[in-house]
């Protein structure tokens, strides 16, 4: 029996930069800014609309884009690690609020990691919803931390995830 999928999963196009920073954008306003002070967040929120088009250009790594209905919902980045030998790494993992809850996060992730061997990515230690969803697809923490400033000079806790087939 075939698996149904909740989206469309594709490599992203020069077009899809727009899309891809509402996403970005979106996403940073529900889960990242309120961590921040709220002109940082907001900031935040601004540079992460425009900055896709140049990444998507630039053609490094494997990005692809999760959408549903036409509107593109979701989007992964993932290069080799230059942590972890071997391993590829999640640079980028991000859902519109719009589709949280709807599968499409997770046919994103499926495609994500095929092919894949190992691969391992870092989430902000406080974002529960993150840390349960990367668990649902297979992941485990490492026990791996480190501390990210994002620029405002107030570095927040990063966990360590590793998903390796069998």
């Amino acid at each position: 029996m075939s698996e149904v999928r909740q989206a469309e999963v594709r490599q992203a196009e020069v077009g899809d930069g727009d899309a891809i920073g509402e996403v970005h954008a979106a996403s940073w306003e529900a889960v990242y800014a309120p961590l921040f002070s709220p002109e940082f967040g907001a900031e935040g929120v601004v540079s992460r609309r425009s900055r896709w088009h140049a990444r998507i250009a630039e053609g490094v790594g494997v990005l692809l884009v999760a959408s549903r209905g036409g509107r593109v919902l979701a989007f992964s980045h993932t290069v080799p690690s230059t942590e972890r030998e071997g391993y590829a790494e999640i640079l980028s993992f991000y859902g519109h609020p719009d589709g949280w809850g709807t599968g499409v996060a997770a046919d994103l992730m499926a495609e994500t990691v095929l092919g894949l061997d190992r691969v391992h990515l870092w989430t902000l230690r406080d974002t529960a919803q993150s840390r349960r969803f990367y668990a649902k697809c297979g992941f485990v923490e490492t026990g791996g931390e480190r501390d990210r400033d994002f620029g405002d000079g107030q570095p927040l806790a990063q966990v360590e995830y590793a998903r390796v087939r069998p």
